[in-house]
């Protein structure tokens, strides 16, 4: 779903940044008392002055206002808690299992709790009605309500797991053993987050770009003011706009998802042209100069969040991309020229589809017979250079942290300054208003994260067969937390994400060779605790940010996994009962699929059981250099730092060496193969336009309205294809084709490209 860049030749770079986080000389934006003297032009020195730190936006744009007074924890923040987080469960379970790629997001949960927040607040206030109603609809109790709905709708891998093992498997978990362990693995996540409050939550450096969209809105919504009244006007009337607009090319007119004038003159002539510039239908192109008009597909790069220096890096590993997937498929690197451009599948020998059933026993291990008259399987060029990419880049992430974050990691873990009570040692504005409410201690984090890690163990223990030895969980949950600390690092100062999912089933398939259930959960420790954890992380920061008492924000995050273990296996095993047979066939129906499920299956299978066999050094397929190039990452930027080291302090070398950031470039060198590729060029305009030119031109506009519009064009999108995933696109039972024409073309894809082979 790092580690501040700024390059030379950007503008962002007119002065060093400053380390003075908590520094007085910075102003802050305007509290509620002085919004009107804001929008009177009485008191704009602050909205006039350019943002230069990335992490500045969390001082500027955010405002500081806090009401002690204001009670996060009402009868009705509780009931629209506890009733949207069973909702948001039950219809994120039940996308799991739909034909449609789709989720609940935060920002939909976050609407819709302030539709009905705000009508319960319109309801008589006096007498037992006051039960109901304690006044206005407050920004404590919109945010716990967020952070509870939020975190029920994130549904669990492990849930996918269970699901997996009693289709393919027939493995079935008692119910009360299945949601222990649901809601185990997910505490695992809340006690490293607990744990890493100091180093990511608290400073000024932790600032998730991704969250101030969503900070921006909720304080908006809720404080007063002239400057706020206008916000809430600018808000609605995008969001407006947004909701009208974006129905048109999701529906009626899909060629305006992926614009490419070379496609268009192409039309549908030439496979070389469709590979490169391709981009509008599932794994049809890379997308070289094509366009996007709709908004839920261009806000996947966050084109108004995330930091210019991300964005920067982000198209250089996109430019090599180009380069390097098109040069290496052409040259028939990993024997791929006779297979498809993209595909994440599995491929024999003879290039048609591997038949995994014909290598897997009927206990689901390796046949390693039948395997020598089958052969192994191929992966498609782009895809094992994507595999190649993420690792490589997961590996740079760890020496970058290591080599240009330090004193940071030192801070925090020197002298177990990370596992102690009290006030931690960090001069942010937002940490220091929150430093009046108790704070929940370290013990009671480090104490739920060692019974969670019993409660895995023990569920593991209590199925028909051992799912995953205890020395292999505590093996993967201690990686999760490396992992978490790069991982979160990066998260919280760029916004990025970097997978690891590649790389933990690699490790798995060689410590557990020829068994993919062991691999399933190997994933599920290693690498969705780590994401897991990054999910709370930005929870916590939310809290810190709208001032919610932090033993408030525990609770949310509890009671809101809670009812989400629950909801997710009611709701999955009711659906698997109910269609057992159609999510086991690999196309479903319009109403049904079980295509997740069935990725969660053949990702274990193909590690689990072909794995070492797979990544071996000496195959002449030469994928060993895959789970490699983590090893090979790791010294990518050891040269860069040397020259940083011995540079001129503040000279333009020294100052571009220190800001590479390897992991992004690395990661989106592979990024591509992956899907539709329409949107990457609109989000680079956007951004460059948004992080450059609207904050150094206009920079009290940037302030004011540059996050709320982004919360007001993701809202208004996620609306309406919430609304069409049910009226059209076959969420709710029936799909209703529009019919083809020009812009939705019938023998060329979506972009009037060739079809994808």
């Amino acid at each position: 779903m790092t580690i501040k860049v700024e390059l030379v030749p950007l503008p962002i770079l007119e002065k060093p940044p400053r380390t003075d986080f908590g520094s007085t000389e910075k102003s802050y934006p305007p509290s509620d008392k002085d919004d009107a003297q804001v929008a009177d032009g009485e008191s704009e020195a602050a909205l006039d002055e350019v943002i230069q730190d990335a992490e500045e936006v969390a001082l500027k744009v955010i405002s500081l206002q806090d009401d002690p007074t204001a009670s996060a924890v009402t009868v009705r923040s509780v009931f629209l808690g506890m009733g949207l987080s069973a909702f948001s469960s039950v219809l994120g379970t039940i996308y799991t299992f739909k034909p449609q790629n789709a989720t609940v997001s935060q920002l939909f949960c976050l609407i819709i709790a302030y539709v009905l927040g705000t009508a319960m607040a319109s309801i008589p206030s006096h007498g037992y009605w006051r039960i109901l109603n304690p006044g206005p609809f407050n920004i404590k109790e919109h945010t716990a309500i967020v952070i509870m709905a939020s975190t029920a709708a994130n549904v669990s891998l492990a849930m996918e797991v269970i699901a997996a093992m009693n289709l393919f498997y027939d493995i079935r978990l008692n119910t009360a053993v299945a949601i222990f362990q649901i809601f185990a693995t997910q505490m695992l996540g809340y006690g490293f987050a607990g744990i890493l409050r100091t180093l990511l939550v608290y400073p000024t450096y932790a600032f998730y770009p991704s969250y101030i969209s969503v900070v921006n809105l909720l304080q908006s919504l809720h404080f007063g003011g002239a400057l706020n009244a206008k916000r809430r006007k600018f808000f609605w009337m995008v969001f407006a706009a947004i909701f009208f607009w974006e129905w048109i090319p999701q529906y009626p007119f899909p060629l305006l998802t992926a614009i490419s004038i070379i496609c268009l003159a192409d039309n549908g002539r030439h496979a070389f042209v469709r590979n490169l510039f391709g981009a509008g239908s599932s794994n049809e192109g890379i997308g070289l100069f094509s366009f996007s008009l709709s908004w839920t597909l261009i806000t996947q790069g966050f084109p108004l969040v995330w930091p210019l220096q991300t964005r920067a890096f982000e198209k250089i590993g996109m430019a090599l991309s180009y380069i390097i997937l098109t040069s290496c498929y052409y040259s028939n690197v990993f024997n791929g020229r006779d297979l498809i451009w993209m595909s994440t599948s599995l491929f024999g020998t003879n290039g048609s589809t591997y038949d995994q059933d014909a290598v897997i026993t009927s206990d689901y291990r390796l046949n390693e017979t039948a395997l020598k008259t089958v052969g192994l399987p191929r992966y498609t060029t782009t895809y094992a250079i994507a595999q190649l990419s993420y690792n490589l880049s997961l590996g740079a992430a760890v020496t970058t942290m290591l080599l240009w974050h330090w004193p940071k990691l030192s801070k925090a873990f020197g002298k177990m300054q990370i596992l102690k009570s009290g006030p931690a040692d960090v001069n942010d504005p937002h940490y220091q208003e929150m430093l009046k409410y108790p704070e929940v201690p370290q013990w009671a984090y480090g104490a739920l994260l060692l019974a969670s890690l019993a409660v895995c163990i023990g569920t593991s223990y209590a199925a028909p067969t051992v799912l995953i030895p205890a020395w292999s969980i505590i093996f993967f949950t201690v990686f999760a937390f490396i992992m978490s600390v790069i991982l979160g690092f990066i998260t919280a100062t760029t916004g990025f994400n970097i997978s690891i999912q590649y790389a933990v089933q690699i490790i798995a398939a060689f410590l557990h060779p020829g068994q993919p259930i062991p691999v399933m959960y190997a994933n599920l420790y290693g690498n969705a605790t780590a994401f897991q954890t990054l999910y709370l992380l930005q929870d916590l920061k939310l809290g810190q940010y709208t001032k919610i008492p932090p033993r408030v924000t525990f609770a949310a995050q509890m009671l809101g996994s809670i009812i989400g273990s629950i909801c997710n296996y009611t709701m999955m095993i009711t659906i698997v009962n109910a269609n057992r047979e159609v999510l086991k066939d690999p196309t479903g129906t319009r109403i049904w699929s079980g295509w997740i499920i069935q990725s969660t299956n053949s990702a274990s299978v193909a590690m689990g059981a072909l794995g070492k066999e797979l990544f071996t050094f000496g195959k002449p397929s030469g994928y060993w250099i895959i789970p490699f190039a983590m090893f090979i990452g790791i010294f990518i930027p050891f040269p860069f730092w040397i020259v940083y080291k011995y540079t001129k302090q503040g000279s333009w070398i020294n100052r571009t060496m220190k800001y590479l950031n390897f992991p992004i470039i690395l990661l989106y060198m592979g990024w591509l193969p992956f899907s539709v590729n329409g949107q990457w060029w609109s989000c680079v305009i956007i951004g460059f336009a948004s992080q450059w030119w609207i904050r150094t031109r206009r920079p009290r506009w940037f302030v004011k309205y540059n996050y709320l519009l982004s919360a007001a064009l993701d809202g208004g999108s996620q609306i309406i294809l919430f609304i069409l995933s049910f009226a059209v696109f076959g969420a709710g039972g029936n799909s209703i084709a529009f019919p083809f024409w020009w812009g939705n073309p019938e023998n060329l894809s979506v972009d009037r490209c060739m079809l994808a082979n």
